[in-house]
């Protein structure tokens, strides 16, 4: 150590120290420097977009298997055409058509897996977070032919679900084939997740801000790549068997004024407090399911008895529902029909997954969102046309913020009610009234639709995705300086003998030690030097691993995961104007501390709030 950094007086019995040399660090282990890409990345995009036309073609074949199941239950005939249960001529005996379509499934998730049971996202949220994103193999073809059965037997749910649940499966089980890592098998599983969903409603963007919003948890270039190219060929895929047409055409609409868009985000904020009440009532269902004195294998078909009853009621509330959001968008129904439709729609819903069948979410919150919206649009025109609102531009933006209320997937509601649409004028009502909801779900709930269940099984699932605190700091800014070196040649007892006399040096646990020919040979701790070994022992001797050390210009998050590999609680710093200079000593301390600054930043905000309040 330089005389410089030592501060103790020569009546204090101090050791001299070995001098800041520049010592080859041939030996020494760096952490290793991040990356934003490496050539693995190419490598999981070539499989991503070969997973995404995959998918595309599952896609197809669900929706055909779907449209089957449909015929011959409705209908009677045999035929794969992706139709609706209006029309049919069952009379009553349509009731019993959910019921039967209930036990079947009932039967497939009591012998098959449970897994088939719900909406699919939760399920592989919880794999992602606590399975290393390992989905079994079975669920390949168990969650789509559950689902096809459920919905073609008038199941209120849309195809989407069970399409970007069975991606997500496709993707994983390609991930335990393969050689990959859990991150790897991760991206996979949300490329074919997203290519499920671009290939059902062509909106390759959405897609990919579903899988970041819900499924990856990051935004990093790794995964950011691989995810959009799968739902860029997906997409092409339908573009090739379907057209290019918009999901839901609706007239064009006009730009809003200011007044307009006020509006637009009220009815956003009274759209997010339905979604919190709407998530609130599908999860007490659920709840109250529970308490049936009858095997959960029965749910299904009692859930299916209320679809019937429904149904019969109101027959455009069975099946997949996409000519339902479409009519509303179009302006085709009437303010009666709406208001039917939303309350009907919700019933019947939220029994059938309350009762876990095989389901999903997007297609009945978009139906049950946009008949809202419908309705307080053609209120507003009615009763307030002063106001300019547009009541095909109320149904979307309440369509687009039902789900973002519901789900916190902000920007995928937004993207995705434009895409679906392709109306560039909505964009801005969009955002505002998504905004609104968003706002309004965080404030009055902790868990969303989508999360309530598995953090109910104590799963914690990120609610933010923030730039990590570590990777923001460099290592010279946190770690202890000056440092304390030892040489290697001192005898033990002439150590002991220092650390007894005491100083600004010694409260160190962990010491540099330099040999002769200025080699830094590693690290010794104080338990080291005051444990067993003779005094004639010399300080080199105690050294037992190769040094591990860290740039000034490292990031703590690289240091960290250094300790955490390596099994160490403290790292030698090295910088200077040499490159092989010892500066200072990192400890786990130190990274801890790192974190004051942000607290002290969000109590300070957290006290100015309250201070404002009082």
């Amino acid at each position: 150590m330089p005389p410089s950094a030592t501060t103790e007086p020569h009546s204090r019995a101090a050791l001299p120290l070995a001098p800041s040399l520049d010592p080859a660090l041939a030996a020494a282990r760096m952490p290793r420097q991040f990356r934003p890409l490496s050539g693995r990345v190419a490598w999981i995009a070539a499989l991503a977009m070969g997973l995404g036309a995959l998918v595309a073609l599952v896609a197809r074949l669900l929706t055909a298997l779907i449209g089957l199941v449909t015929n011959l239950a409705f209908h009677g005939r045999w035929s794969t055409a992706f139709g609706s249960p209006m029309g049919h001529h069952l009379g009553a005996w349509v009731i019993l058509v959910p019921v039967a379509g209930g036990l079947v499934v009932g039967a497939m998730a009591r012998w098959g897996s449970r897994a088939i049971r719900g909406h699919g996202i939760p399920e592989a949220m919880e794999q992602v977070l606590l399975n290393e994103s390992r989905i079994p193999a079975r669920m390949t073809w168990l969650k789509p032919l559950s689902s096809a059965i459920a919905i073609g037997t008038g199941g209120p749910f849309g195809a989407e679900g069970p399409i970007i649940a069975t991606g997500g499966a496709l993707g994983s089980l390609l991930g335990q084939c393969l050689r990959v890592t859990a991150d790897e098998r991760k991206t996979l599983l949300a490329a074919g997740a997203a290519a499920g969903m671009a290939a059902v409603f062509s909106a390759p963007i959405s897609s990919v801000l579903l899988a970041l919003e819900l499924l990856l948890f990051e935004r990093r270039a790794r995964s950011l790549i691989p995810v959009a190219l799968a739902a860029a060929v997906g997409t092409g895929v339908r573009y090739v068997l379907e057209g290019s047409a918009p999901m839901f055409p609706m007239p064009a609409m006009p730009t809003p004024g200011l007044l307009a868009l006020a509006v637009y985000m009220a009815m956003g904020l009274v759209t997010g407090v339905a979604s919190v009440g709407i998530t609130k009532l599908t999860y007490a269902i659920e709840d109250a399911f529970e308490t049936l004195p009858v095997h959960w294998m029965w749910w299904p078909a009692l859930g299916g008895l209320v679809v019937g009853l429904v149904g019969y009621a109101m027959p455009s509330t069975l099946g997949v529902g996409y000519t339902n959001i479409a009519a509303v968008l179009g302006g085709q129904l009437g303010l009666g029909a709406m208001v039917a439709l939303c309350l009907l729609k919700l019933l019947s819903w939220s029994v059938a997954l309350g009762s876990g069948t095989s389901g999903g979410t997007l297609a009945p919150l978009f139906t049950i969102g946009g008949a809202f919206g419908g309705v307080m649009g053609a209120a507003c025109v009615a009763w307030a046309p002063w106001l300019h609102v547009d009541a095909h531009a109320a149904a979307l933006v309440c369509m687009a913020a039902i789900f973002a209320g519901a789900s916190r997937a902000f920007l995928t509601s937004v993207v995705f009610a434009f895409e679906t649409t392709q109306q560039p004028q909505g964009l801005l009502p969009l955002l505002a009234a998504c905004a609104m909801a968003y706002l309004v779900s965080g404030l009055l709930m902790r868990h969303t639709i989508m999360t309530e269940k598995i953090a109910r099984r104590g799963v914690r699932v990120p609610a933010d995705h923030v730039v990590d605190h570590l990777e923001r700091i460099s290592v010279g800014e946190a770690c202890s300086q000056p440092a304390v070196t030892l040489d290697a040649s001192r005898r033990l007892a002439e150590v002991r003998a220092w650390l007894a006399a005491g100083g600004v040096q010694t409260h160190h646990q962990g010491f540099p030690v330099i040999g002769e020919d200025g080699r830094l040979l590693g690290v010794v701790t104080r338990r080291d030097l005051l444990g067993q070994a003779p005094g004639e022992a010399m300080l080199g001797s105690l050294v037992t691993r190769t040094p591990l050390v860290v740039r000034e210009d490292h990031s703590l998050r690289e240091a960290a995961d250094h300790m955490v590999e390596a099994d160490v609680g403290r790292l030698v710093v090295v910088g200077g104007e040499h490159a092989g200079q010892v500066v200072g000593m990192l400890t786990r301390g130190d990274l801890l501390a790192a974190h004051t600054g942000r607290l002290r930043g969000e109590r300070e905000a957290t006290r100015s709030l309250r201070t404002r309040r009082a």
